[in-house]
């Protein structure tokens, strides 16, 4: 990859994994110190990701993580709960046997794995399953987005059982393997609605959304 495209990759995903903080001001300076690059690089970033709205840039002041807003996940989870049945319809009727039984690596996370990671290289491999690239790269960018969502409100979700999450994930995955595009729908509709209203929830508690 190009330099550019490092940079752009490393700072998007301290903004998702919440590294650099919702809300927080940023420096070109700064952060190319904390890459070890120049700036040119950094400012390119940065305007690639306002077009992302997941910064702002504010004239001669520098720039700014952009805050949560609960009306834009609202908007986001929105779409997820749009894109992901149709995907695991697709899947179900036109996946070849060997992709979809890859899946199988998700019936399980071993002791210490990061779950959201876990959680996000599940939906991104269903999305991809499917054979359509671009409600595969929407979903895609849609749940790496997602990821910031999930981490602000951790404190929301406290106890939730990631076994269950699991169990979610392996029904899903038993509904594809057996070709049932219409039970997998319904399970995938189910289990990313049941995440837009947790995870919603939690957002509407916490002091740092918008």
């Amino acid at each position: 990859m190009l330099l550019r495209d490092n940079i752009y990759a490393a700072i998007r995903a301290d903004i998702l994994a919440c590294t650099l903080r919702p809300g927080a001001e940023v420096r070109e300076q700064e952060l190319a110190k904390r890459y070890a690059v120049s700036r040119q690089p950094v400012r390119e970033a940065l305007l690639r990701l306002e077009r992302e709205r997941l910064v702002t840039v504010h004239a001669r002041q520098g720039y700014q993580i952009n805050a949560i807003s609960v009306a834009d996940a609202r908007d986001l989870l929105r779409m997820r709960l749009a894109l992901e049945p149709a995907c695991a319809a697709e899947a179900a009727a036109n996946a070849p046997d060997a992709i979809l039984g890859a899946l199988d690596a998700f019936r399980s996370v071993a002791d210490g794995a990061d779950f959201i990671a876990e959680n996000r290289a599940f939906h991104i491999a269903l999305a991809e399953a499917s054979g359509n690239r671009r409600m595969a790269a929407t979903v895609r960018d849609l749940v790496e987005q997602a990821d910031r969502l999930v981490r602000v409100s951790l404190d929301g979700i406290r106890g939730r059982d990631p076994a269950q999450l699991v169990a979610e994930h392996a029904g899903i995955i038993d509904a594809l393997q057996r070709r049932d595009g219409r039970g997998a729908r319904r399970l995938v509709r189910e289990h990313v609605g049941q995440a837009e209203r947790r995870i919603l929830t939690a957002l509407e508690r916490s002091a740092i959304v918008l």
